[in-house]
């Protein structure tokens, strides 16, 4: 299988009074992570119990906070007990339920998972600050990926892999950009059986959230419009354009964006700005969570040979996704810059009074030149430091007071702290 990053932090919070709650994407490993610390538990003796909602027997258990806790004790004993429940969404007013139970003051440990963001922050209130900690579970990411496909003969020293074996390393990116990182795509043996198994994601996404959460009996338009977001990764959205383009008034594609955005389809990325009247402040823009799924709903699934163009367009947003994964570390923020001169930026990293640009560029850059948009921003914002990812080896500039550093995209996840 493959290992997830995130497991050492999951294990580590089962210490924790706290309730554990995995949420994300459909079909990113959050049943098989909650499994992983299950066996591990039952191998050191604890008690573990587990529920899955979508089990009618299982949901019948939750009629009541007491009748569940009844249920638990009587299967534990006097034990404390880790108590799984998965798709906790399906309970209806989920965060209450669970509120309620905690604040019961039981012995036992709630490790809890659910798919789409709506269903589980709408349900769990801020009431229930300090009863829980929220663990995003993302699609496999490009470092887990290249572990997983050299069998983790590098997982202590991917440096050393990128640095000597360039040419695995190249290919490795291009089929990761192409096919992305859910398990399930990922551990498919072929081509077709990865076609096959993204539509079994995406009809299970439309099938058992998006139906459920809108009411849905017609899910064209709804597809319709995130093949058009898909096919414009990187650039501005124009609800006015969507809802001509679509068919659909103005008001339904901002709730259907809202909806794909909080069911971790895509992730919407806001201007940065001090000077209003000079920069673009309305206008967002979307990446993917999984390159793979932007590929597969424009047909490009399984094409090896992309045009160099929409590389860099899903190039962009593979860094995108690792700088989410960084930021969201160090509690930064990313955003984009643009002018109404044309002047732009990809990635503008932290608060506006120490902004951080990043460009991405799908290239191996030789020599440190910068673009004139990227000078504007230098000689506008002055940063102490600006970053290029590209494909190439590590490079400096000096900009006045600003050290621009060319990053060979890799060291973005070998050196987590390396924007900061």
């Amino acid at each position: 299988m493959i290992k997830r990053s995130i497991l050492p932090e999951l294990e580590k919070h089962l210490q924790s009074d706290q309730m554990t709650i995995l949420i994300g994407p459909r079909q990113v490993g959050k049943t098989y992570l909650m499994n992983v610390m299950r066996q591990k538990l039952i191998g050191s003796g604890k008690t573990t119990i587990w529920f899955n909602l979508d089990n009618q027997e299982d949901k019948e258990k939750f009629s009541s906070q007491t009748a569940l806790l009844s249920y638990i004790n009587l299967v534990a004993g006097s034990k404390k007990a880790c108590v799984f429940i998965d798709e906790i969404q399906r309970k209806d007013n989920a965060g209450l339920f669970l509120k309620g139970i905690f604040d019961m003051g039981t012995r036992h440990k709630f490790i809890i998972s659910g798919s789409g963001s709506l269903e589980l922050k709408a349900n769990i209130p801020e009431s229930m600050a300090g009863r829980k900690r929220l663990f995003t579970i993302c699609p496999v990411s490009f470092e887990e990926f290249v572990n997983h496909k050299t069998r983790y003969a590098y997982e202590k020293k991917l440096t050393d892999y990128f640095t000597i074996e360039k040419n695995s390393a190249a290919r490795l990116l291009s089929e990761y950009m192409v096919f992305g990182g859910y398990p399930r795509v990922i551990l498919a043996s072929s081509a077709q059986e990865k076609a096959q198994e993204m539509q079994e994601i995406y009809r299970s996404y439309i099938d058992r959230d998006i139906r459920d959460l809108l009411n849905l009996e017609k899910t064209d338009a709804f597809t319709n419009l995130l093949k058009v977001i898909a096919s414009q990764i990187g650039s501005l959205t124009n609800v006015t354009e969507l809802a001509s383009t679509i068919g659909l008034d103005q008001k339904t594609i901002s709730k259907y964006l809202s909806y794909l955005e909080q069911t971790f389809i895509i992730t919407k990325v806001t201007p940065f700005y001090r000077n209003i009247r000079k920069e673009i402040t309305k206008a967002p823009i979307y990446y993917f969570t999984d390159t793979g799924l932007r590929n597969w709903l424009l047909g490009l699934f399984g094409l090896i040979d992309i045009p160099p163009l929409l590389r860099g367009h899903i190039f962009e947003n593979v860094v995108f996704n690792t700088l989410k994964a960084r930021t969201h570390i160090t509690s930064g923020q990313i955003h984009f810059w643009r002018t109404k001169d044309n002047a732009e930026v990809d990635f503008v990293l932290g608060a506006p009074l120490s902004p951080t640009p990043v460009e991405v560029k799908y290239q191996a850059i030789e020599t440190p030149a910068l673009t004139r948009s990227y000078h504007n921003f230098l000689s506008q914002y002055h940063p102490t430091h600006g970053y290029i990812i590209h494909l190439g080896k590590r490079l400096t500039a000096k900009k006045s007071q600003s050290t621009i550093n060319f990053l060979p995209f890799w060291q973005l996840f070998t050196k987590p702290a390396v924007l900061y």
